[in-house]
């Protein structure tokens, strides 16, 4: 019978508030797993033993003992090819996806035909960015009867306590150049410039976002059918954003591409510890309803960026160990709705909708 949840990297910054959610629901039904044996099994012990240790190359697959027994793994490590999703689509394992690489994500999109006939089930974009703001889209596009644009803007709090894989994935997008869609259109932006003012509400008020390579505004054009889609970020200190926007500008970030730069940009990154731990995420949408034009405006706020991706995971790992969704490869827009998911998180975001008619 197939009853077990592996959480790869179920001991890191993410997993263990994951494995924790779930040991809860389901004790000693999780496994928190990774390379690391010591660390699972420290971990495993603060859980009561709710949560089991197991240690994981993830290049091997399950041991056939356990692998004719797991019925969902939860993935919480960057991978840089597929192998291991393949594993678990050709053992009928369905699989829950928290990374951000958009990159990673469209190879993962190109398995939809082993997983449906292996009957798994994969759902991406799990967390605040991607996840919610993908929620957050499909929301305020459900309020139009055709959407034209879709801006989503997100700041994240200096004082949060990120983990090292975020840094990473951080740094090594400040300096990158990537593509968007616009009006149909593949389009080349650079990361962390053109600018743009955006009204996150509250006290918050209005902050300069920079464009940022977040995998939301790749997929969105093509599960919501959204023409122009961008997604731009900023940090709660006007402060360390407006320094970034300028070392952009300058070309000091293609520094970053030496070892030694990199990891003493992560290092820095990581001890930066003033400010707070909130986030914000405003979404901007146009179109049209009733024949006129309107504007959707969504605000998110809470605190605890990780914690929150945690929530969303857990969340939709539960929904998929209970009930019989879907085969095939999706993302979290495709299976689910946001009022759900918030409704779980014991008032621990706020969340506002507003629409205007436009002239």
């Amino acid at each position: 019978m197939k009853d077990y949840i592996v959480v790869v990297g179920g001991y890191g910054h993410v997993g263990q508030s994951i494995s924790r959610q779930l040991g809860e629901c389901f004790p000693g039904k999780v496994y928190a797993a990774g390379r690391n044996l010591s660390r699972a099994q420290q971990f495993s012990r603060s859980t009561n033993g709710k949560v089991l240790p197991l240690q994981l190359n993830i290049a091997g697959g399950f041991d056939r003992t356990l692998r004719d027994r797991v019925k969902l793994v939860v993935m919480c490590l960057d991978q840089t090819d597929t192998s291991f999703v393949r594993f678990c689509f050709e053992n009928g394992i369905d699989y829950v996806d928290v990374s951000a690489n958009h990159s990673f994500l469209a190879q993962v999109e190109q398995l939809q035909a082993e997983a449906k006939a292996n009957e798994a089930t994969a759902i991406l974009s799990i967390g605040l960015a991607p996840g919610l703001t993908n929620l957050m889209a499909y929301h305020a596009k459900s309020l139009m009867d055709h959407t034209d644009a879709l801006d989503i803007s997100i700041m994240l709090g200096m004082g949060d306590h990120h983990g090292k894989a975020a840094i990473e994935w951080t740094i090594d997008n400040l300096g990158n150049d990537f593509e968007v869609v616009r009006g149909d259109k593949k389009v080349a932006v650079a990361s962390f410039a053109d600018g743009k003012k955006t009204n996150f509400g509250g006290p918050l008020g209005s902050r300069k976002a920079y464009r940022f390579n977040f995998s939301d505004q790749h997929v969105l054009p093509l599960t919501l059918g959204v023409p122009t889609v961008s997604t731009r970020l900023c940090f709660d200190s006007v402060a360390i954003t407006g320094l970034l926007a300028g070392l952009k500008a300058s070309g000091m970030f293609r520094l970053l591409r030496y070892k030694p730069v990199r990891s003493a940009a992560v290092q820095l990154f990581g001890r930066m510890k003033f400010g707070t731990e909130i986030f914000a995420v405003k979404i901007d949408a146009w179109g049209k309803r009733d024949h006129e034009h309107v504007k959707v405006e969504s605000f998110l706020q809470g605190t605890s960026e990780a914690e929150i991706t945690a929530k969303v995971a857990a969340f939709v790992a539960e929904r998929a160990y209970r009930a019989e969704l879907p085969h095939g490869v999706y993302h979290i827009e495709q299976l689910f709705e946001l009022n759900p998911i918030l409704a779980s998180m014991d008032r621990s975001t706020m969340f506002e909708t507003r629409t205007f008619h436009l002239q």
